[in-house]
């Protein structure tokens, strides 16, 4: 049987950012990829699949969503400690559309000892601006 390997958010924080929460449930459901981690960014993206589209036929807004707040979920959880979402502010900007590819950039704005801001946003294939988010953080410092 094959061994399972664990990743530390505080020893290995970029491997604990893009497998462990790179990896979540929903956004393996949905396709999200994590595209790159380091220190305090991620970018992630998703193909924009026919039945993620709105009555309109745009991309649904959870769709858009979705990408910018895993790409918040990884940044913020590269930072050493474990970070749980406590807001997540989006505008929408412009349509995607079904077989886009979109993407999400997440970057802080302010680290705090306990809470951080995050900036998110998510562009279509042509680099055009679909969304801007700004994110709110908690990170969960260890007890020793």
């Amino acid at each position: 049987m094959d061994e399972q390997k664990v990743y530390d958010v505080e020893h290995n924080p970029i491997e604990y950012a893009r497998t462990v929460v790179g990896n979540d449930p929903l956004a393996r459901f949905l396709g999200i990829s994590v595209d790159e981690v380091r220190h305090g960014f991620a970018r992630c993206s998703l193909l924009v699949k026919p039945e993620y589209l709105n009555a309109v036929h745009r991309a649904h807004g959870v769709t858009v969503c979705a990408v910018a707040d895993q790409a918040f979920a990884v940044a913020c959880n590269s930072m050493g400690s474990m970070a749980i979402a406590v807001n997540l502010n989006i505008s929408y900007v412009a349509a995607a559309h079904a077989g886009e590819t979109i993407t999400a950039e997440a970057s802080p704005i302010n680290i705090g000892r306990k809470v951080s801001t995050w900036r998110i946003e998510v562009r279509g294939q042509d680099d055009r601006l679909i969304a801007t988010c700004q994110g709110i953080a908690y990170h969960k410092r260890s007890e020793g």
